[in-house]
């Protein structure tokens, strides 16, 4: 079966990314909107684009109000300034929340109405140019043909899916992932390995996003460890930038699957945030997943090296859900307790959690299906 794949249009990685990307950022229009956050204000990082826009002479204007994960106010915030300064290209400074917003900021703009009445249909308008400079090692949203919008008034996270908002340009420059705190980095890099453990488990895998899958699972095993007890490791640092990268990359062009369909409405109801909610649905959903596929899962083992070519499958995938939940462990990522969800409101919210998580369309990828009722254990299986 004929395949299609996509990826950005150019993309620019490692030391000094950002300055050798100068003239092709410029280059997208007349005028960039800059979308950031208050933390990378703060931090310095988005001075550090607003002098490479100086430097080529290029106007610019900014917004700077992502103010956690992406909603459709913040949207329509964004989309306000993009038209009053006349704007005709932007670039995302931040996690996965600035680029996810931009995206939608663009399909807005072109197509006009509310990111709401795009729910559920292909996002095909002609967007303006795009460029994402991922801050974290995470989201993968630089090379994704996704964003995912929180609906405020109906309480959901909207998987928002169109080969136009993959940007025409990624810059991976390492450097604006070193200000990351610990538990970012932990989130994030546990996010990125879900998007490629994921993408090459999943029934809609493709010859190609196998190749991205299998290399960033290795580089994230090999490496987020460091960043995560040595921040300032760049080496390290460089890998997991380019392991989020080649992530991405592997979801988008096949799909995520039960975790990422659980994880959605834990962060639409209690503002648990992305990385966080996969990172705690590992622990039940691996262990329902790997027994779906033990082929693909004991190739990844192998591929990280906990498993030999003299283990069979079922015992290869094993190691490899054993190593993935020890990183979790490592992580140290805390339970919903932990985190102050209260547990009478999670366990009342559960029977929606597991409609919405079934309405992205997420679990029904898995190898292994789940059921509704299966979907229910696993989101009170999180207390226990």
């Amino acid at each position: 079966m004929a395949r299609n794949f996509v990826i950005p249009g150019q993309i620019f990685t490692g030391e000094n990314s950002l300055t050798e990307a100068a003239a092709a950022i410029c280059g997208l229009g007349k005028k960039a909107l800059l979308v950031t956050d208050p933390m990378m204000i703060q931090l310095g990082n988005a001075g550090k684009v607003e002098d490479m826009f100086k430097s080529q002479n290029a106007a610019y204007a900014v917004f700077s109000d992502i103010t956690g994960e992406p909603t459709d106010v913040m949207v329509e915030a964004g989309l306000k300034v993009f038209k009053e300064e006349g704007c005709d290209y932007m670039v995302a400074l931040g996690g996965g929340s600035c680029i996810d917003t931009m995206k939608a900021i663009a399909v807005v703009a072109a197509g006009g109405g509310k990111i709401a009445d795009y729910m559920g249909r292909p996002l095909d308008v002609d967007v303006a140019p795009m460029c994402a400079i991922p801050t974290t090692a995470g989201t993968g949203s630089e090379a994704t043909q996704t964003t995912i919008i929180a609906d405020t008034e109906k309480q959901v996270k909207m998987n928002l899916i169109g080969k136009s908002i993959v940007p025409v340009l990624a810059v991976i420059d390492p450097q604006f992932t070193m200000t990351a705190p610990k538990f970012v980095t932990a989130n994030t890099g546990l996010d990125a390995l879900c998007h490629c453990m994921e993408g090459y488990t999943s029934r809609k895998a493709q010859p190609l996003s196998d190749t991205f899958g299998l290399s960033a699972v290795k580089r994230i095993v090999d490496n987020l460890p460091t960043c995560y007890h040595d921040g300032k490791d760049m080496a390290a640092r460089v890998q997991m930038s380019i392991a989020a990268l080649e992530a991405g990359i592997c979801f988008t062009n096949s799909s995520t699957t039960l975790i990422h369909g659980m994880s959605r409405p834990i962060g639409a109801l209690f503002h648990v945030p992305h990385g966080t909610a996969n990172s705690m649905l590992i622990k039940v959903c691996l262990p329902f997943m790997v027994p779906g596929t033990y082929e693909r899962f004991g190739t990844l083992g192998r591929t990280i090296g906990v498993a030999t070519a003299d283990d069979d499958d079922k015992t290869a995938a094993l190691k490899f859900q054993e190593k993935v939940i020890s990183l979790v462990d490592e992580m140290e990522i805390p339970t919903l307790e932990k985190f102050g969800v209260d547990r009478e409101k999670f366990f009342a919210a559960i029977d929606k959690m597991a409609d919405d998580a079934l309405a992205s369309g997420s679990p029904q990828t898995t190898q292994r299906i789940a059921t509704k009722e299966e979907i229910v254990a696993m989101y009170k299986a999180l207390w226990d």
